[in-house]
């Protein structure tokens, strides 16, 4: 009985610790409309996606460092990162942005920027948001268009 009773417990340890470390490292896909609504969490890091914005990149010369706007095509999100960009990273073009919002919350600090591997790739949760908020302007222009 005491064998059983010590498996039993060390297997509740050993649940307990991969829980905790399981939680430790989720990233939440946050949207950039519930980032600026103030709906991401400030202590932890969150994943974020969108289209960079035309003409948005700027970078530091002789740097790594570059800022840069992403949408969802309802609000933005400005984006520092200071690292090598993946060489598919353009304006336009669909990303996801690993990191953190600074202190005021008004940027977001990324550790990591995903792009598309090819031109036919969107990450899923970003191609769902964007979809999301092209409809709703849709459906605004039709009803904007529909009362006059």
């Amino acid at each position: 009985m005491l064998a059983v009773g010590l498996a039993a417990a060390g297997l509740v340890i050993a649940s307990i610790l991969t829980l905790q470390a399981f939680k430790e490292n989720l990233m939440f896909y946050i949207e950039i409309s519930e980032v600026a609504k103030g709906n991401a969490p400030k202590d932890r890091n969150f994943r974020v996606g969108g289209l960079v914005v035309e003409g948005s990149v700027t970078r530091v010369p002789g740097e790594l460092e570059v800022e840069f706007t992403l949408t969802d095509l309802n609000e933005q999100l400005v984006v520092y990162y200071d690292g090598i960009l993946p060489d598919l990273f353009r304006e336009g073009q669909g990303i996801i942005a690993h990191g953190r919002l600074d202190d005021d919350g008004s940027r977001f600090i990324a550790d990591q920027v995903l792009a598309k591997h090819d031109e036919n790739y969107m990450p899923p949760e970003v191609a769902e948001t964007l979809a999301k908020h092209a409809a709703a302007q849709e459906a605004a222009l039709d009803a904007e268009t529909g009362q006059q």
